[in-house]
């Protein structure tokens, strides 16, 4: 059950501008997901971000994306993105079979996106703090019901030390300086 970089793939869905204001923690849940993403990058783990009715709901928030260097954009009109035939047969076609899944809002577009990739035989693990809805109450019982589905739930910090793997790297001493120490202190919110 432990994730693997040359595994997982980075799923962030809906954290767009226009959403952010209404959600509870909503920009606790981005600063988790944009610390994972900036991890995921350079560790070489795909990032790829969807946007709901974009037009609507505006893109992905800046302080998300200022923090990414490299991911992939899917805009989506279902709210589960695996209803989306390109999204599938794309993610289908990486070969990626660990997918760790975040964003908002938690019960309705990221819980979608999970049960389908669930359906579609991947292992999900749900990214607690960095999923967030409207009401804290609404994201916990997302979790619970993809848990009791088949995902594992997970936290950032055990997603970033799993795909380092081991202390004794040149990788993992530069992931310590950029993103672990400074962490160390930090809070976290859980939703």
């Amino acid at each position: 059950m432990l994730l693997q970089r040359d595994k997982s793939l980075l799923l962030m869905v809906d954290f767009q501008a226009g959403l952010l204001p209404v959600i509870d923690g909503g920009q606790e849940a981005v600063n988790e997901a944009a610390w994972l993403g900036e991890m995921a990058c350079l560790l070489e783990v795909p990032v790829w971000l969807t946007e709901q009715s974009p037009e609507k709901l505006g893109g992905s928030s800046a302080s998300l994306l200022v923090c990414l260097n490299d991911y992939q954009l899917w805009q989506k009109q279902h709210f589960g993105a695996m209803a989306e035939t390109e999204f599938r047969e794309a993610l289908n076609a990486t070969g990626k079979t660990q997918i760790v899944l975040c964003g908002t809002e938690a019960h309705i577009c990221v819980l979608q996106t999970g049960l389908g990739l669930l359906d579609a035989g991947y292992e999900l693990y749900w990214l607690s703090d960095a999923s967030a809805s409207r009401r804290p109450q609404e994201a916990a019982f997302a979790r619970e019901r993809a848990c009791a589905s088949g995902a594992v739930a997970v936290t950032a910090d055990m997603v970033a030390y799993e795909w380092l793997h081991r202390c004794d790297t040149a990788l993992f001493k530069e992931a310590h300086q950029r993103f672990l120490k400074p962490r160390a202190s930090r809070p976290v919110r859980f939703f």
